[in-house]
């Protein structure tokens, strides 16, 4: 019996995780002797009429990836049996190494449409051979991110914990996403392996099959309480309300066991929570937390919590974890500057801005953020920050800029409250009237007329 392939991409994999034209068009460079420098710029010009902005993420993680990348002499091989490469380009792709310099925003930057999240300058061989995987690690991460970050919003200070890893699109996305939600600000995951890599908090206790297993639900509560003092029990497998009487019932016959919490799980939460706060608050045990899950997003959250029903933390799965309204951004890649000379494709509805660039935002006399401009990279824009930082020099990482996702969660917040009020809403945008002002300076404007 033939091996199975591995499920999952090896980091010493990433040099394949490519697209063809990428390899073809590397080996008409190699052909031609095209070694001059490029800048390619990563962008969106769209963006999704349910986001008032994206929040970046993973831009900072796939450039340092960028370069680790190695051509083995398996996978060497693996191409030479494509029959489409020369030898002697398969020798060259052998010391590939990325040598050029890669300009990031750093994570947890709100960003909007024609704004580069990254530019990569580098000889042109070295720039085109890294789209597929730049666009492939930024645009996952940046739209669980940006979903994320708008449940947290809505929930207002109150913890949100991760459940969606089984509907997620393929254990990579399950993986990765948890340093997207960690970077937004959740609190919490049920995944394993993801909350362990990305060092976010583990949580989850019982499902419905465990209560099921038992004879009752008052055996299922008991045996699970005396295992893991201070549990959640999920109350909902039969009726809500008659479950959350059984949990009373027991700690009242058994008050040396522990119970933090209970989980609704179905039904009318918003409802339910009152009816079974009012229960555990007649009983004594107003300490005992209600957490809700099922199908929850930010609009039901933000519902729930605009009818005060008295929930103190959110189980969040499927709508976050495949970004369902708005599972996509149209991110591109595009060449604008070679060999010293700005490019500029002009596609109907493609057109892109010339120049390697650097994005300034401008705040009020309040600091909140006003407006951004773009502009060529060398200017220098009085009172305005300049967002993009260069994170590889050389093909070398410059660990100062390198923000892991616990840096950029603690800045998450503090940029989020310097939004406009308008950006902070949960309500799908009405084009055009609740944009962010993005401006290009002079000399970009001019640059774009040549």
């Amino acid at each position: 019996m033939s091996e199975s392939p591995p499920l999952c991409v090896e980091d010493c994999e990433l040099a394949l995780l490519t697209d063809l034209y990428q390899l073809t068009m590397l080996q008409a460079y190699w052909k031609e002797q095209m070694t001059g420098r490029a800048t390619f710029s990563l962008f969106f010009r769209k963006m999704p009429a349910t986001r008032r902005f994206m929040l970046a993420c993973g831009q900072q993680h796939a450039a340092a990836q960028i370069c680790r990348i190695r051509f083995t002499p398996a996978m060497l091989q693996r191409l030479a049996a494509t029959a489409r490469f020369d030898h002697a380009f398969l020798d060259w792709l052998a010391e590939w190494r990325f040598s050029g310099d890669i300009w990031t925003l750093p994570e947890g930057t709100p960003v909007f449409p024609n704004e580069p999240l990254l530019e990569v300058d580098a000889p042109i061989a070295e720039a085109q051979l890294v789209e597929s995987l730049l666009m492939n690690l930024v645009q996952l991460e940046t739209v669980l991110a940006s979903k994320a970050v708008r449940i947290v919003m809505a929930a207002r200070g109150r913890p949100v914990v991760d459940f969606g890893m089984r509907r997620m699109h393929g254990i990579d996305a399950a993986v990765r996403g948890v340093r997207a939600y960690r970077t937004a600000g959740l609190a919490g995951t049920s995944n394993v392996l993801g909350g362990l890599r990305h060092d976010l908090p583990l949580s989850g206790t019982m499902a419905h099959s465990y209560v099921l297993a038992h004879d009752s639900e008052t055996e299922a509560f008991r045996a699970f309480a005396h295992h893991y003092p201070g549990t959640t029990l999920l109350v909902d497998t039969h009726d809500t309300l008659d479950g959350v009487r059984q949990v009373i019932e027991l700690l009242r016959n058994e008050p040396q066991l522990r119970v933090d919490a209970i989980r609704l799980d179905s039904g009318d939460l918003g409802e339910l929570a009152r009816r079974s706060r009012a229960l555990l608050d007649e009983a004594g045990h107003g300490r005992i937390r209600i957490i809700a899950s099922s199908g929850l997003d930010e609009h039901r959250i933000a519902a729930l919590i605009e009818e005060k029903a008295p929930i103190d933390a959110f189980g969040v799965g499927t709508q976050m974890s495949v970004s369902a309204d708005a599972p996509v951004i149209d991110l591109s890649y595009k060449l604008v500057e070679y060999a010293g000379t700005p490019r500029v494709k002009h596609s109907t509805g493609k057109v892109n801005l010339p120049g390697r660039k650097q994005l300034f935002r401008r705040q009020d006399e309040h600091g909140r953020y006003s407006g951004d401009v773009l502009a060529q990279r060398d200017e220098n824009l009085p009172d305005a920050e300049p967002l993009l930082v260069p994170l590889v020099r050389d093909g070398r990482v410059d660990e100062g800029h390198l923000a892991d996702a616990g840096r950029a969660r603690e800045r998450v917040p503090s940029v989020l409250a310097r939004l406009p009020d308008r950006l902070r809403c949960l309500e799908p945008r009405q084009d055009g009237l609740d944009d962010f002002p993005v401006a290009l300076s002079r000399a970009l404007r001019r640059l774009a007329a040549t």
